[in-house]
């Protein structure tokens, strides 16, 4: 569906098909479905409390259920959204759908994740495609959004990739995942087991997920949470 109006933002992400087992099972992890911008009920995790739970997926919750490949961007003066559309399916018809290696249950950095078990080369190669082939229809970075990504703190590298790409966390810093929960810092111990105990009793049993289109994702107004647009096939 063509959006009414312009978005604030727009990200290219990662996201299983709609309504497949890994969409289902990963929008009740978060408690959100971005398809339909409708909460969900939280699947309970014993040992933490419905509030607990719903705090400590608060971050990625409002992105929805999904793998970063070009993160949040405004677009370009003199792009609209059915130049990206473009752009995109341009992107598709040179990648054909794969195999994810198994995912796994890991803690990156401060927040727990679901990321590639195996080989990711398929994986890394179309992501940064998706970084390199989109940022001419990405708007630059507006000093604000600069100052705040490098208050969080960055490496020399990868502020340089934030000045040339838009983000820092890309090509040779990128780390294909989807998020399952937000900053761990304050959580006890024992909510951090918890939290890997459900999600492997969750996410485990799910056959093989499949890579088989990029998902365009949106954000209406600033601060909003992000909507699923659309779902584009890859190979066609």
């Amino acid at each position: 569906m063509m959006s009414k109006a312009p978005m604030h933002r727009y990200a290219v992400y990662f996201a299983p098909r709609e309504n497949s087992p890994w969409w289902l099972a990963g929008s009740r992890w978060l408690g959100r479905c971005a398809a339909r911008a409708e909460p969900l009920p939280q699947v309970p995790v014993p040992g933490l409390s419905t509030p607990r739970l719903h705090a400590l997926t608060k971050a990625p919750r409002r992105y929805g259920w999904h793998a970063t490949l070009k993160a949040p961007f405004a677009l370009a003066p003199g792009v609209d959204e059915a130049r990206l559309r473009e752009g995109l399916h341009e992107l598709c018809r040179a990648f054909q759908p794969f195999t994810l290696p198994r995912l796994k249950v890991a803690l990156l950095d401060d927040f727990l994740a679901l990321v590639p078990g195996g080989d990711a080369h398929a994986i890394e190669t179309l992501a940064g495609a998706c970084v390199m082939r989109l940022h001419p229809l990405a708007a630059p970075l507006t000093p604000d959004a600069l100052a705040r990504r490098r208050a969080a703190g960055l490496t020399p590298e990868e502020d340089t990739l934030m000045l040339r790409w838009g983000y820092p966390f890309v090509l040779q810093r990128f780390r294909f995942h989807l998020s399952l929960t937000g900053a761990l810092r304050d959580a006890e111990p024992a909510e951090v087991e918890a939290l890997k105990a459900a999600a492997r009793h969750r996410f485990d049993p799910l056959p093989p997920c499949r890579f088989d289109t990029l998902s365009l994702f949106a954000e209406p107004r600033p601060g909003a949470d992000f909507r699923l647009v659309e779902q584009m096939e890859l190979g066609t």
